[in-house]
C-alpha cells in the first residue's frame, strides 16, 4: 500500500528487508563489513538483483550472492524468494 504513495522505489531496500525478516527469524543476522549481512557468524550474504555477477564481489571472503528475480540456482547463488520459506 505504501507504494502507491511513493514515485520510486527502492529495490535493494525491499530485497535486503526481505532476507533480514526470513533470515533472521530463527537465526541471528548481523551486517557484514565487507557484503550485505552475515548470518549463524558463519555465512555471508551478498544481495542484490538477477544482473549481479560474482566478478561484482571480487575477492571478498566466501559469500553467497541471494538474487532476486532469478527462478533457480546456478553455482551457489540463490534465489532470494527461496528465504521466505524460512519464515
Amino acid at each position: 500500500m505504501a507504494f502507491l504513495f511513493l514515485p520510486q522505489v527502492d529495490k535493494e531496500a525491499i530485497r535486503e528487508t526481505f532476507f533480514a525478516n526470513a533470515a533472521g527469524f530463527e537465526h541471528p543476522l548481523n551486517f557484514h563489513d565487507q557484503g550485505d549481512f552475515i548470518v549463524n557468524e558463519n555465512q555471508a550474504f551478498e544481495i542484490g538483483g538477477n544482473n549481479k555477477t560474482r566478478k561484482q564481489l571480487g575477492n571478498k571472503p566466501v559469500f553467497f550472492p541471494a538474487l532476486d528475480d532469478i527462478e533457480y540456482n546456478s553455482g551457489n547463488t540463490i534465489p532470494l524468494w527461496l528465504f521466505g520459506f524460512l519464515y
